[in-house]
């Protein structure tokens, strides 16, 4: 059999699977799915409710220092960022520096983008979808555009909040990313 391969996902409360068991967070659901399609792949829940990009950064900072690196990470981060109407540029110099750290280690990433999740005027939402883009340019992570593409404004995919996907939406999400996450596998060395 091919060796384990260690995926880390880097995220807010999206990752972590904010209301729902543990067995129905994004990571949990999407690792069943690629075992089901022959990949043998470990993939550590790093999402943290009510993170932003910045703390995200802190945490790959201290989770590289303390445990044996990940062969790839998937970064999911921003929707916090974009509720509290961050600067989009200090959100995109934030996140270059986490895809930076990672390039130094040489450890391939997929980057999800996001959209505002609460209303905002449509310079700060041109601003902050644009930043996505740019480090993609720069860094050249596998790009999965939306992480919530398909599930956001469906009340049946989510939570009574309208934000957090529930079961049934968190498998849809992990069903929508999973090519993207197979070509992050086919980056791994």
């Amino acid at each position: 059999m091919n060796r384990l391969k260690t995926i880390l996902a880097l995220g807010d409360s999206l990752t972590e699977g904010y209301g729902l068991p543990t067995e129905a967070s994004f990571p949990a659901v999407l690792q069943r799915l690629l075992r089901q399609r022959g990949h043998n792949v470990s993939i550590i829940n790093q999402g943290l409710s009510g993170d932003t990009a910045w703390g995200g950064l802190k945490r790959l900072e201290r989770y590289l220092a303390t445990r044996p690196r990940p062969d790839a990470v998937i970064v999911e981060l921003g929707a916090n960022d974009a509720i509290q109407l961050t600067d989009p540029w200090e959100v995109e110099a934030t996140l270059d520096s986490l895809l930076q750290r990672l390039a130094e280690e040489e450890i391939p990433a997929l980057l999800a983008g996001m959209r505002p999740l609460v209303p905002a005027d449509e310079e700060y939402v041109r601003a902050f979808e644009g930043l996505f883009p740019k480090l993609v340019e720069r860094f050249d992570p596998v790009f999965y555009p939306f992480f919530l593409e398909g599930v956001l404004g469906k009340p049946a995919l989510n939570l009574e909040d309208g934000i957090h996907p529930n079961a049934e939406g968190m498998t849809r999400i992990a069903q929508n990313i999973l090519p993207s996450v197979e070509t992050l596998l086919g980056r791994i060395r």
